[in-house]
């Protein structure tokens, strides 16, 4: 049983902007490899970023590019059954391959989210962020580092197998039917979120000009299991902002809700910024 663990860290709201990237290889149940690279993103900071994960653009000064390493990527997850912890790691990977117009890596990605959701009661509806579900199995981590949170999703999946009795091939098909197996799954699509939908349990919030109508993009946003709100609260785990707002205003005058957003990230909230590009390659990706 092998698997490859990855996570990445943005440099801003734009999720091709990866200034870090972690991969741990496990095998039979154990860490078998690991790697780290910062990445120049070449692009600008947000300082809401950097309150997360802590690296700076002088940090990256002399880094390689995403498309420097890869080769390195494509050799650590080609052909590999790769884990995240939720979807954004994924999409990053596809954003910034499609950024520098190169190749995303060829594998085949699982969400260790999804995993803990099914494999623990406690996980269905929330709870399921990754500090939580390792605090949960006992794992501790330096979190918002891209190598260690790679290594906690890992033993994630190990934890998750261990108490299913699933193994990977397994926990691949069971990842792809309902939390509750004995439920339909069929209810209508509304802005409640399809409960069942691969981002169920997500929060969204839209602000700013989008390129689609804001009706189409709650439905898009519901139809793959996310919560459509009108404003920012303690609920609130993804804001989408409008293309056009993060790349001319770049930090400044920002929306009420874009800079209430910012400030609850800022105090540990789980909450992700992302623009109206990557919301809907995300949709097109789950």
């Amino acid at each position: 049983m092998r698997f490859v663990a990855i996570d990445v860290e943005t440099a801003n709201s734009d999720m091709a902007s990866i200034c870090s990237i972690g991969v741990a290889a496990f095998e039979n149940g154990s860490l078998t490899s690991e790697w780290y690279s910062l990445i120049d993103p070449e692009d600008y900071f947000d300082p809401v970023n950097i309150s997360i994960h802590g690296i700076t653009e002088s940090d990256v000064q002399g880094a390689p590019t995403f498309k420097d390493v890869a080769i390195d990527i494509e050799r650590h997850l080609g052909s590999q059954i790769v884990v995240t912890h939720t979807h954004f790691d994924r999409v990053a990977m596809h954003q910034a391959a499609g950024r520098w117009a190169i190749q995303a890596p060829t594998c085949t990605w699982l969400d260790s989210a999804r995993v803990a959701r099914r494999t623990w009661a406690d996980c269905a509806k929330s709870g399921y962020g990754l500090a939580n579900v390792c605090k949960m199995i006992g794992y501790t981590f330096d979190h918002h580092n891209a190598l260690e949170d790679a290594k906690a999703a890992g033993h994630v999946m190990i934890a998750a197998m261990q108490e299913s009795g699933l193994d990977l091939d397994a926990m691949q098909k069971r990842v792809l039917q309902p939390i509750d197996p004995s439920s339909s799954g069929s209810g209508a699509i509304t802005r409640d979120g399809n409960p069942d939908g691969p981002l169920a349990g997500e929060v969204i919030v839209f602000t700013g000009a989008l390129e689609i109508p804001r009706r189409e993009a709650a439905n898009l946003a519901a139809s793959v299991g996310c919560n459509v709100a009108n404003s920012v609260t303690k609920k609130t785990t993804m804001l989408v902002v409008g293309d056009m707002d993060v790349t001319e205003l770049a930090g400044h005058d920002k929306s009420s809700k874009h800079r209430k957003a910012e400030v609850m990230a800022e105090s540990g909230q789980r909450l992700r910024i992302i623009r109206e590009t990557d919301f809907k390659e995300l949709v097109a990706l789950s």
